[in-house]
């Protein structure tokens, strides 16, 4: 594939995109010399991605926002549904996060319900949730001079034969008795690319700018400015077309380029964050899921943010800032430390002591097997994102298994529907045995010729690489690596894959990317657990 082409004017340069790997949806805000990206969790905690940045450059996760049951429950939760679009802002000495929880998108439902949280520093303490309407959802919150805040989100209509995107909606918000004030209003309907989501307002010499996600999430994917002098409009799209798409140039290297936020460096200049996908092949599935890059903006004389070409670039000039790396991530997680690291998600709980135990045996992660892989309940599975198209990730394993309802092993993942998993279970005859397992599309298939009997070893190396669009399986007995499975499908792990319609209608998306991570089941709840020595993350030339 080629690039899109900026000529960067400085020495230094940002590489996009700077957010790899499943980080949909960017909220960028700039709170004095520090930048910071939230993203879009869906299913998995912590909810809201966040990580930081002092030159645009360089970016370091801090983790997440919603750590908590008590910020934030995904119990049950569907596959995609859970938290979308949430938007970061800092006012009044309070950083603001609105977010929607989205429970469902049955036969054009959503039931999205929006909430506000502060805290006084990006790392919290974040207050306990304000709920406010359920619309729709991709809120935002706009702090406008007079000291005002408003609320936006897109309208859903779910009526037959409507819209089902209803146009973008404003409503004063007043932060201090947290509740919505006065009444709502449509304030744009959007363009003919239909599937207007994802307002964000600005304001600037004497215009409000609303910046709309248009077109879907998928290869027609874009951005649309608008503009009025009055908050409630009329806004008039720029006559110039999207602030930036990928539609109709297959050969970009950046896809699907859309749904952004703005920022202003401290020196004037503007930079847009927006979400993107790095398909294998033009068009083709995209196991990394949608990420996150940069380009600049320039303002032109008659008062128009623009993209330069309205594409994606793969390198693009940075900021004028003194550079600001971050430590590297070391390679191995030895499990030393009293919470799992910032490079860890969980999926639908968070990592409670009850079934993430760092504690019980230092240097371990203790998992406490949870539902089955189809479980949306309890399950315990610690994954981490897959961000280039050649890693793995290898971890120690020490398990007993006490019937074959106990399994524990390593995992390429995507949702309930769509895995690979190497694990670690009993046979009928009570003997430990080493199998593959894959489920695509629901349908689930055995390797019982990659089956590996184990004897009396209850530790074990197992690996998982992902290299482009295949998938391999592989395992360490104490005598180097063997490969374990047949070459598996890694692009089943994908958006494409996921995405299901009925009459037009969708049953099942795909917004969330591939996994790799440590998966233990304890089906009969009777108990069982797995300890795991340490996890190495491979990328690139360091891969097998």
């Amino acid at each position: 594939m080629t690039s899109g082409v900026t000529t960067p004017t400085t020495t230094r340069v940002i590489h996009n995109p700077v957010l790899p790997g499943f980080h949909p949806d960017p909220s960028i805000l700039r709170v004095g010399e520090d930048y910071y990206l939230a993203t879009s969790t869906f299913e998995w905690y912590p909810g809201v991605r966040l990580h930081h940045s002092r030159d645009l450059v360089h970016w370091r996760p801090l983790g997440g926002i919603l750590t908590e049951r008590r910020l934030l429950d995904l119990t049950g939760v569907g596959d995609s549904c859970g938290v979308w679009a949430p938007c970061l802002s800092y006012a009044h000495g309070r950083f603001h996060l609105v977010y929607t929880d989205v429970a469902s998108f049955a036969s054009g439902y959503w039931d999205p319900q929006n909430y506000v949280v502060t805290a006084p520093d990006v790392t919290g303490p974040w207050s306990d949730p304000v709920p406010v309407h359920a619309h729709g959802f991709d809120p935002s919150l706009f702090h406008d001079d007079d000291g005002s805040t408003w609320l936006l989100a897109m309208r859903a209509d779910w009526r037959p034969g409507r819209d089902s995107f209803g146009g973008i909606e404003i409503q004063r918000y007043d932060p201090v008795a947290g509740r919505l004030v006065g009444p709502p209003r449509l304030i744009f309907e959007g363009t003919t690319a239909g599937v207007t989501e994802g307002p964000h307002l600005y304001r600037r010499d004497g215009w409000y700018y609303l910046l709309t996600a248009e077109g879907g999430t998928s290869w027609e994917h874009q951005a649309t400015v608008a503009r009025s002098r009055s908050l409630f409009g009329p806004y008039r799209p720029d006559p110039a077309g999207p602030l930036i798409s990928s539609y109709g140039r297959p050969e970009l290297r950046l896809q699907k380029a859309g749904h952004g936020s703005l920022v202003e460096t401290g020196d004037g200049r503007w930079y847009l964050a927006h979400l993107t996908g790095r398909p294998y092949t033009p068009l083709g599935n995209c196991v990394l899921g949608r990420e996150t890059a940069l380009q600049p903006v320039e303002w032109t004389a008659d008062g128009w943010p623009r993209v330069r070409g309205g594409v994606p670039a793969d390198v693009v000039a940075a900021p004028d800032l003194p550079p600001a790396p971050w430590p590297a991530e070391p390679a191995t997680d030895h499990f030393d430390a009293p919470t799992l690291g910032p490079a860890w998600s969980t999926l639908r709980r968070p990592a409670t002591p009850d079934w993430v135990d760092l504690a019980a045996r230092p240097s371990h992660l203790r998992i406490v097997g949870g539902q089955s892989p189809v479980g949306r309940h309890r399950p315990s599975l610690v994954a981490r994102r897959v961000t280039d198209p050649r890693c793995a990730l290898s971890t120690v394993l020490e398990f007993r298994p006490e019937t074959f309802r106990q399994l524990a092993g390593i995992t390429g993942y995507y949702n309930s529907r769509n895995w690979h998993y190497a694990y670690v279970s009993l046979d009928d005859a009570g003997e430990p045995v080493l199998e593959v397992l894959s489920c695509d599309s629901g349908r689930r298939t055995a390797y019982p010729e990659a089956t590996v009997r184990l004897g009396r070893r209850a530790r074990i190396g197992l690996r998982v690489v992902f290299d482009g669009p295949a998938l391999r399986f592989s395992y360490d007995l104490g005598d180097g690596w063997r490969p374990l499975s047949p070459v598996l499908d890694a692009t089943i792990l994908s958006d494409e894959h996921a995405a299901r319609a009925v009459d037009g209608e969708p049953t099942g998306w795909g917004f969330t990317g591939a996994f790799a991570g440590l998966w233990v089941q304890d089906i009969g709840a009777d108990g069982g657990y797995a300890d795991f020595d340490s996890a190495t993350w491979h990328t690139g030339a360091a891969v097998d």
